[in-house]
């Protein structure tokens, strides 16, 4: 079956993980991604963590299923190279410092001139206008200015980022709905348009109800930890040999802990009789809770609350999560061809289509793998402009062809 963007070719000037993350889901669907990168190739593949035929983890994990082209930007006949590229894609999508494309030459209004149907996606930290256009930003500075790291801890304790780049993931997951909804209203239009994805807003408007609680109380809210300001009883427990965590929220799955526990006396007063009283009450309540939970064992606990539609579960290491039964059965993490080692490890996009599938991943491309196919196959140049290419240096010699 065709996928659902076959066909779709986008050119793909990012680096890093904002932009990276954005196309790897359009390649994931089925287009076309040729990643421009400069003779040094993507900071990311350098990286310190472990590597694999000579690029990072981070680096395999945000770029499968692309293709690598290596164009040196810093002259014109690269530029040019990377113009023609433009001019036959349908999407570019790009994430360096504000005013470097238009010093390049490949800003939108230059770009639109020669592709007018080009949807040109820019992804920065705090937008591309304005008295923040020029600051630069990573993922963990906007979580904290933002206001998002001040919810991430406990009350009273230095706040903490999310060690996983949480706002430049998901400014990736936005900018990618945002090209596809751009896609779809070109259908209509004939034409491209201009899309800006800025991580200080993401993360800002991730805030959600906690900003929208001070808007209307007055009241900065504090970092809750494991609980909830909303509802309760939700956090970590300990069975009588290993810890899991619960969500109840709402009198609905009230009622079916209660059950799950045998309905004790304790537990059937006015203070637990609403899920207002249970926040109101929060901490003795979790005392109760946890005298039952710590006379039998976490297994027991565990199969009791599934069998009664509480959802709870262990708390699980990287390691335990890799071995679990829910893991295998979901066929979430296995492998991808690569072009170096042969295979590498892969976490599949975390969805399905049934009419258009995913397609099957490829492991990230070596740097520069497919500059010479994509410059003859794609740009029809011919071996003698080719030759002029590599012997200044715009482009890698023949030995790098995928």
């Amino acid at each position: 079956m065709a996928t659902a963007l076959e066909g779709v070719r986008v050119a793909d000037f990012s680096h890093v993980i904002a932009g990276p993350y954005c196309t790897m889901i359009l390649a994931d669907m089925g287009a076309r991604v040729i990643k421009i990168e400069p003779p040094q190739g993507d900071a990311t593949r350098g990286y310190s963590s472990p590597d694999l035929g000579g690029d990072s983890t981070l680096f395999l994990s945000y770029n499968r299923n692309k293709e690598s082209v290596v164009l040196d930007l810093a002259g014109e006949p690269g530029r040019q190279a990377a113009r023609d590229i433009v001019a036959r894609a349908d999407i570019l999508v790009e994430n360096f410092a504000t005013g470097v494309m238009q010093r390049l030459g490949l800003d939108y209004p230059a770009m639109e001139k020669i592709n007018p149907r080009l949807i040109y996606c820019s992804i920065s930290a705090y937008g591309r206008s304005g008295s923040y256009a020029s600051r630069a930003g990573y993922d963990q500075v906007v979580q904290a200015e933002s206001g998002f790291m001040s919810l991430n801890g406990y009350p009273g304790e230095e706040p903490l980022r999310t060690p996983l780049a949480m706002i430049d993931l998901t400014t990736g997951m936005f900018a990618a709905h945002a090209i596809l909804a751009a896609l779809y209203a070109r259908e209509t239009s004939g034409r491209g348009q201009y899309i800006e994805a800025a991580l200080f807003d993401n993360a800002f408007a991730l805030t959600g109800f906690y900003t929208l609680n001070y808007a209307v109380t007055g009241k900065n809210p504090l970092p809750p930890g494991n609980k909830s300001p909303v509802a309760a009883p939700i956090g970590v427990f300990y069975a009588a040999d290993g810890r899991f965590f619960m969500t109840v929220a709402g009198d609905g799955v009230w009622r079916k802990l209660l059950a799950v526990l045998g309905n004790p006396p304790e537990l059937l007063g006015a203070d637990y009789a609403s899920n207002a009283a249970r926040v109101r009450n929060d901490a003795q309540l979790t005392a109760i809770l946890q005298q039952h939970f710590e006379a039998a064992p976490l297994e027991q606990w565990i199969e009791r609350m599934r069998a009664g539609g509480v959802p709870a579960g262990p708390i699980r290491s990287i390691a335990a999560a890799v071995d679990s039964p829910e893991v295998k059965e979901r066929a979430i993490l296995g492998k991808a061809p690569h072009s170096k080692v042969g295979e590498v490890p892969n976490l599949r996009l975390p969805l399905t289509l049934a009419g258009t599938p995913i397609v099957a991943p490829r492991g990230a491309p070596l740097l520069g793998e497919h500059t010479h196919a994509v410059l003859s196959e794609l740009l029809h140049y011919d071996a003698e402009r080719i030759a002029g290419l590599e012997q200044t240096g715009v482009m890698p010699a023949a030995k790098t062809k995928g």
